[in-house]
């Protein structure tokens, strides 16, 4: 068994607020959960309306398995065009 986590810290440079910031986040960790059956939290920055980290944890099989899962779900949050990936790092454990 491999688990996957992977750590993703968000800009959001149009919010204006906590609220708009949480109705985006809440709208992808929505959206990742069900497209790719991973866990996902906001584990710090909770109180910046223009900042969030969010955990996301995988668990496979293999360890290809649960990086090509993480580098999808990557994808999938870039490609929204309402936040910026600042920093993400993968780790196996």
């Amino acid at each position: 068994m491999v688990i996957g986590l992977c750590t993703v810290e968000l800009h959001f440079p149009e919010s204006q607020s906590l609220k708009a910031k949480r109705q985006i986040l809440s709208s992808l960790k929505t959206r990742l959960r069900g497209k790719f059956n991973v866990s996902v939290a906001e584990v710090d920055d909770q109180n910046l309306w223009q900042k969030a980290v969010l955990g996301i944890a995988c668990v496979a099989n293999e360890s290809g398995r649960v990086n090509q899962v993480l580098d999808q779900v990557r994808n999938a949050i870039q490609s929204n065009p309402t936040l910026v990936i600042s920093r993400s790092h993968i780790e196996l454990l």
